[in-house]
């Protein structure tokens, strides 16, 4: 954002800024049958736009409950958005409420009912699909415009005094909005924003905070807001300020004031330009040792996608740590070799005995985050191969995260075909001269999500029958209760499988 030239506090930009209340509605939402995103989407959306949500409201399909809520946000808020309610159905009756709000009757539109006509192909007042076309006397129609194409949107927002009507469906609310965003952009917004992230946790720090905001709170408003599960930080605080030399101000006062490396240098989209953050990692680390190795695992990636291509290759994919630096390592050298349009990765999850439920989540969470085509088969490795075959006979060679330390590691090399009376493919070993340290350095330097169980001791991963945490990692606290430290903590690194049957 613009840089702002006054230093009004915060709290007095934010008075001057245009206010918007948000009005939701829907049973499915209050029944738990849906889950709304169009609040969260505004909210972020507006807040960018320099506009200020002062509250959200959620309410059923009741006529005279959105008709209340509807009167009395409109005469407090500049702006009123509505989410939900508007079809041709029985429970579709915002339209009607709104108009009920300001005293008005439902009258059809000349151009909505030339669209109903389009669209359904009949143009009779009486059709339940001309239920669209009736809207306030006074309403109004606002058509968006595409910000890449500069075309004219089919489909107008209704618009009533101050009250924007929006569809509750999220890709429908979120395309309109984008092209009617102007609407409610703030010509005058000058704030900047920042998050910085903490690794203590809130209460440690809370001294430290309760002095920041004393000495700024007339230039920047603060927000404090703990997280009891990502892996990196404690502590996400929102700066917010009209001057962004004041919040510059702000964040050399917490180095100077919290412990030691308690601000995270923290990634909140490590897969945004991965390819660069990969191949420049060497630059960014000290170990210049495993510089090299990095490269040479690149390397071998390469050459294995130069002699198989993307439809021979899958990589081999578990949940575990070392599969998790592979696959953002393969994906980084995709990205690399075929650019944006890269083709989509496969991969092979092979699930034996019970596995653990943050396992289970984790490999769905991967195959979202990095798009995959999942291959899953359950059953012994050996059986799977072959199952593998038959599921997807193009597939001619696996990308391993096996390291040398692993059982049978040692013989190998980065291309090693299968073993006789096994099914022929072709093994490619990238990582075999890492150590246990060099996954982590990898994983934790580009804030990689990771399995949930490494924070809770765990450093090598089988089944839930053969698996506990590492016995290295275990502490006792002040109260007598056992906890163990992260894995990464782990130094004896012989030990790794310690915490395996």
């Amino acid at each position: 954002m613009s840089s702002g030239g006054g230093t009004a506090s915060p709290a007095a930009a934010a008075r001057q800024r245009p206010s918007v209340g948000i009005i939701v509605i829907g049973d499915e939402i209050l029944k738990g049958q849906t889950v709304d995103t169009n609040s969260h989407f505004l909210t972020r959306r507006l807040f960018t736009l320099g506009v200020k949500v002062h509250r959200i409201s959620v309410i059923p399909d009741d006529v005279d409950v959105i008709a209340n809520e509807v009167c009395e946000f409109s005469k407090v808020y500049n702006f009123v958005i509505t989410s939900g309610g508007i079809g041709p159905t029985h429970d579709d009756v915002t339209l009607e409420a709104v108009a009920k709000a300001f005293g008005e009757t439902l009258v059809p539109h000349p151009e909505l009912v030339e669209l109903c006509k389009k669209f359904f192909g009949t143009c009779d007042l009486k059709a339940p699909q001309l239920k669209l076309a009736f809207i306030p006397e006074s309403g109004i129609l606002r058509y968006g415009v595409d910000k890449l194409s500069g075309e004219k949107s089919q489909i107008p927002l209704v618009v009533v005094k101050n009250v924007f009507i929006f569809p509750g469906v999220p890709k429908l609310m979120e395309s309109q909005f984008d092209r009617l965003e102007d609407l409610f952009r703030n010509p005058s917004a000058q704030f900047y924003t920042r998050d910085v992230f903490v690794r203590s946790d809130e209460v440690s720090i809370t001294g430290v905070l309760n002095d920041t905001n004393a000495k700024f709170k007339d230039t920047v408003m603060i927000g404090s807001y703990p997280d009891f599960y990502n892996s990196y930080y404690k502590v996400k605080l929102s700066l917010e300020s009209p001057d962004n030399l004041q919040i510059d101000a702000l964040c050399d006062f917490l180095k100077e004031n919290l412990p030691e490396n308690a601000l995270v240098d923290y990634d909140r989209n490590p897969l945004h330009q991965l390819e660069e953050k990969v191949y420049n990692l060497h630059c960014h680390i000290k170990d210049k040792s495993f510089s090299e190795r990095l490269t040479l695992s690149l390397r071998v990636i390469e050459d294995s996608l130069q002699c198989y291509g993307s439809k021979q290759l899958c990589v081999g994919f578990n949940g575990g740590k070392d599969c998790t630096a592979l696959l953002h390592l393969a994906y980084a050298a995709v990205r690399r070799k075929f650019g944006p349009e890269a083709p989509r990765l496969k991969a092979l999850y092979i699930r034996r005995g019970q596995p653990f439920p943050e396992v289970e989540l984790f490999i769905k969470d991967c195959r979202n985050r990095y798009n995959l085509e999942m291959i899953a088969i359950t059953g012994r490795i050996k059986d799977a191969l072959f199952e593998l075959k038959s599921k997807d006979p193009a597939v001619t060679a696996v990308v391993m995260g096996t390291r040398r330390t692993d059982p049978n590691g040692s013989s190998l090399s980065a291309f090693s075909p299968t073993d006789p009376g096994w099914p022929d493919y072709m093994r490619v070993n990238p990582m075999l001269d890492w150590s246990y340290s060099d996954v982590w350095l990898f994983i934790r330097s580009l804030n990689l999500p990771y399995c949930s169980l490494y924070d809770r001791g765990y450093t090598s991963l089988g089944s839930m029958e053969n698996t506990h945490p590492n016995p290295l990692l275990q502490l006792i606290d002040a109260e007598g209760i056992v906890r163990y430290r992260p894995a990464y903590e782990l130094t004896e690194e012989d030990r790794e499988r310690a915490g395996r049957n």
